[in-house]
Formats: C-alpha cells, structure tokens, sequence
C-alpha cells in the first residue's frame, strides 16, 4: 500500500520568502553565510574592528540624517546648532552622538588598518582591498574636518583656520586650493556652505559606493591570517563558520561600540562654544590651546618641528613633501612587500610600519604636549 505524503500548506510569510527568494537569491546568499568561515588563532580579535568602523559609520548616517533635519547652513548655522543642543527634545544627544561617533570610528578605522597592516593582509591578492580601505580612511578625515566647522563657534572657526594652513603650505598650488575650499581669503559664511556641501552631498557619494567595493573584497577573499598561522600545516589551522558564530561576535561588538558611544555621548556630551561673529569688524583673539582635530595632529605637528628646523617657506615644504612621501610608501606598501615567506623585504615593512606607528604617536603626544 502506498502512503503518499500530504505537504502542509505554506503560510503567508513562507510564500513571502519565497516570492522575494526566486528574485533576490536570498537562499543563495544564506548557503554562501552557512559555508563562509573565519580563521581563529590568537589574534582573531582584530577581525572585529572592520565590523565596528562600519557600525560607527551606520549610527553617523542614521544621527546626521536627524540633525539635518534642523540644521541650516550658511550665517544662521550656530544657531541652528543652538537650537539643536538647547531647544530641541533630546537633540544635545543626537549631536552629541555624531560628533562622538566619528572620532570613534576614525579611531577604529586606524586600529583596523594597522591590524591589517601588521597581519600582511595587503598581499596577493588583497591589494586592492587594502587601497580600497586607505581611499576610505582619507574620505573619513574628510568627513571629520567638514563636519567640524559646521557649528561655527569659536573653537570650530580657527580649528579649521589652522587645519587649512596645511594645504596651504603646498608649493604653488597651495593657496589656491585653500581660497577654493573657503570660498575667498578667509573662512565664512560661504566655506560652511561648502563644506556643508562636501560633508552630505561629495563625500557621501564618494565614500557609499567605495565602502561597497570594499565589503565585496572582504567577501570575496576572506579574512587573511597572520605569517604566523600561514607557515602552519592546513589541517592544524582552525577555522569558525561565519554564521551564526562570528556574526554572533561581530554584533556583541558592536553592542560594545554602542554602550561605549552612549556613555561619551550621555556623559561627556559634546559642547557648543561662543558664537564666531563673522560680521565684526575687529579681529577676534584665537581661543588659547587652538589646535586641529586629534587624527590631524600629526602632520600639524610635523610641520611645527620642521618650521623650528628650517624657519620659513623651505620649513614647510619640507614638512609637506616628507608627509607626503610616507603617506605614498604606506599606501604602496602591497607593490613592495609581495612574498609570502619571511624575507628582507617583509622585515623592511614590518619595521617601517613600527616607525609610523612611533611617528604618529610622538608627533601626536608633542602636539598636545606643547598646547598653550
């Protein structure tokens, strides 16, 4: 006797799986997740902070979106911020977590490239996954340096008035480039128009569609492992499947993340300054202790020392071009470091990346260090 087996009916969300599976592929997608793995060994921790950039990123968008809302460029921009910190239910909080939210995302894209960097995870055949990342970090700083005059108090006013003296000082080219970002000689109402411009509408538009190609590369090639784990034999190597393992970790990271960002955001919410009065006709004194951001630092720094050195224009470029160049070998260092194995190449750019790292953090230390 033959039994035929009777299939239950579908329910309503069953047949709206798979009506959006049979267009999008969504079961494709879940097979691809299910047999994805990640390395694990003893230095799997850094694989999270690529994760967390993009988590600080989400939450920039989702604040900035709201503070767009009320915010309006241009002559009426502090008090627009005004409005948004004192008179608007819980705006103190928005603004402050966007302000928070992108130093601590630049600082995780700094922590992440140089746990790529120190892995040797620019190699065959991640090289464009690494220029992709570095295009993305210089966009970040971008991000960060328009955003910061857009308050236009005080502080926000000759904060960006000195960070523009580092373009400036480039050869030739430098002034022009400087006018062109302020709108004229001097930092106005026109330059928070720009760069209000710049920071949601160019920047964006640049940084989306990069971040994209960026996530596919990781993708496609997977998490790279240290020269340590890459001499072990295959079958001693170790390995988590993606989901729901690491994804599980990835988002209890990003919990972290965002316990850390409300507790900045909450507690040290982010102040607003006395208003910049662009109409005066007196020259206004430079708040003590003026200084860039703190991922501007420093070259800002670099180009003092230098100046002592060599007072005047030379001081400058010299500044200007050395920067220049170690910027170009950091990011060229895919085209250099190319062999798997150890080798006299592999130590030159292990030690060049512990001596950016030592330049980065004493320039920066000496910046804050000789603060007035």
């Amino acid at each position: 006797m033959t039994t035929e087996t009777i299939a239950a009916p579908k329910t309503a969300a069953a047949k709206i799986y798979d009506w959006v599976d049979e267009r999008l592929g969504l079961s494709e997608l879940a097979a691809f997740a299910r047999h994805k793995t990640v390395p694990v060994h003893s230095q799997s921790f850094w694989y999270y902070w690529g994760g967390i950039s993009l988590f600080l990123f989400l939450v920039q968008c989702f604040t900035g979106v709201l503070l767009l809302v009320y915010y309006r460029p241009g002559v009426e921009a502090f008090e627009s911020v005004r409005q948004i910190t004192f008179v608007m239910h819980f705006g103190w909080l928005i603004r402050s977590a966007h302000a928070w939210s992108a130093n601590l995302m630049i600082f995780a894209i700094l922590v992440h490239m140089f746990s790529v960097y120190f892995m040797k995870a620019y190699r065959k055949p991640r090289e464009l996954g690494w220029l992709s990342g570095m295009a993305l970090l210089g966009i970040a700083s971008v991000f960060g340096f328009s955003g910061y005059l857009l308050p236009m108090d005080e502080l926000s006013y000759f904060a960006t008035k000195v960070g523009l003296e580092i373009p400036a000082a480039i050869p030739s080219i430098g002034p022009a480039i400087a006018n062109m970002l302020r709108g004229g000689p001097e930092v106005s109402e026109f330059t928070v128009q720009r760069f209000f411009a710049l920071h949601v509408v160019v920047l964006p538009a640049l940084f989306l569609p990069l971040l994209g190609f960026h996530l596919w590369l990781v993708q496609r090639h997977g998490n790279a492992v240290p020269p340590s784990e890459e001499a072990k034999p295959t079958t001693e190597r170790k390995n988590m499947p993606f989901m729901p393992n690491f994804l599980r970790k990835d988002l209890a990271m990003w919990l972290i993340s965002l316990n850390v960002l409300a507790l900045l955001a909450s507690v040290f919410p982010w102040a607003l300054g006395k208003q910049f009065d662009l109409n005066s006709t007196t020259p206004v004194p430079a708040p003590a202790g003026i200084h860039p951001e703190w991922y501007f630092m420093s070259p800002f720094e670099m180009l003092k020392l230098l100046g002592n050195v060599l007072p005047g224009e030379s001081g400058e470029i010299a500044g200007i071009l050395l920067f220049s160049l170690g910027i170009a070998l950091w990011v060229l260092i895919p085209f250099y470091d190319i062999k798997k194995e150890s080798g006299q190449r592999a130590r030159a750019a292990h030690y060049f990346g512990l001596l950016a790292v030592f330049a980065l953090l004493a320039t920066t230390v000496i910046g804050y260090w000789t603060i007035r």
